[in-house]
């Protein structure tokens, strides 16, 4: 089901990227978060290189790492912002999800995106990364395939105690997952992304949509974007309402001000969960900054 309803209050989450930092500097951050109840989720991301300079700095594998975090945790919903679909096969992937829905007793978002591909113009830094670990970069079209792919194996590892799965670019024979999920019928299932063939594919599957909000993208792009989300849940008999919308951004530490307008508009454009991603390094109490500079402020505003 969505973490939450559409008319419900603004949910929040925190990000803390995984580049260029040590995991104390992490765990520090989730382990405050864990005991602030206006948090109610924090996230990693899927990279195995930086995505900025030093190219040699230091970057943890998110699951590794994620599972790591469940266990120091209690109360935290968590999950990768998002798994690239492309770094380990789809049952694997299943595998390791559930173990870390085990280990966290059920708090596991399974966050998922297509991954990089081929693309005909501009900077590509999936290239690079994928090349360094001899991952293969397909077509759009293809990763697409292999997105959906995926998640039908997910969502049959997660309810099925057994199963062959005969797909375009997957084939399994006597699949089994045990220890299944904690929750019946698996985590929830977010997914990213915001073309409009990636949108259909959210539209099918999707419990939560996320998008990058401001600055990166202007609320009426993200209000735009949901339209044609909403397009394809009609076209296919569901409702809309189904699926929580959810955006990140960056917070600002020398301008928390503006950091709360971002929030707002967001909130506006019908966005009802908001990760805040954490620049490097962290502040001391850098959770409970959180808190006091954005979340409880843009809630006593909208009371």
């Amino acid at each position: 089901m969505p973490i939450d309803a559409p008319h419900r209050a603004l949910r929040f989450g925190v990000k803390t990227t995984p580049m260029h930092l040590a995991y104390d500097d992490i765990l520090r951050v989730w382990e405050d978060a864990d005991e602030l109840p206006e948090l109610d989720d924090a996230w990693l991301w899927d990279h195995l290189m930086p995505l900025v300079a030093p190219p040699g700095g230091a970057v943890l594998e998110g699951w590794t790492l994620l599972a790591a975090l469940a266990a120091r945790t209690t109360r935290l919903r968590l999950g990768l912002l998002v798994t690239s679909n492309m770094l380990r096969t789809p049952a694997h992937l299943g595998k390791i999800a559930t173990t870390v829905d085990v280990i966290s007793k059920g708090r596991l978002i399974m966050g998922l995106g297509v991954g990089g591909t081929r693309q005909p113009d501009g900077p590509n830094p999936a290239v690079a990364e994928y090349a360094a670990y001899g991952l293969p970069l397909p077509s759009p079209g293809e990763g697409l395939t292999r997105f959906t792919e995926t998640i039908t194996i997910l969502r049959r590892m997660w309810t099925e105690e057994v199963f062959d799965h005969d797909g375009l670019f997957t084939t399994l024979r006597g699949t089994r997952n045990g220890p299944g999920p904690v929750r019946p019928g698996g985590p929830p299932l977010l997914l990213g992304g915001w073309g409009d063939r990636t949108l259909r594919i959210i539209a099918e599957h999707a419990d939560i949509w996320n998008v990058p909000g401001p600055p990166h993208n202007g609320t009426d792009w993200i209000a735009e974007r949901a339209r044609v989300l909403d397009a394809h849940c009609t076209a296919i008999g569901r409702d809309p309402a189904e699926i929580t919308r959810s955006a990140q951004i960056i917070v600002d530490y020398a301008n928390p001000a503006t950091t709360r307008a971002h929030v707002r508009a967001l909130a506006a454009a019908g966005i009802r969960h908001v990760v805040l991603a954490l620049p490097r390094p962290y502040p001391d109490k850098a959770a409970r900054w959180l808190v006091d500079e954005i979340v409880i402020p843009v809630r006593e505003n909208d009371a």
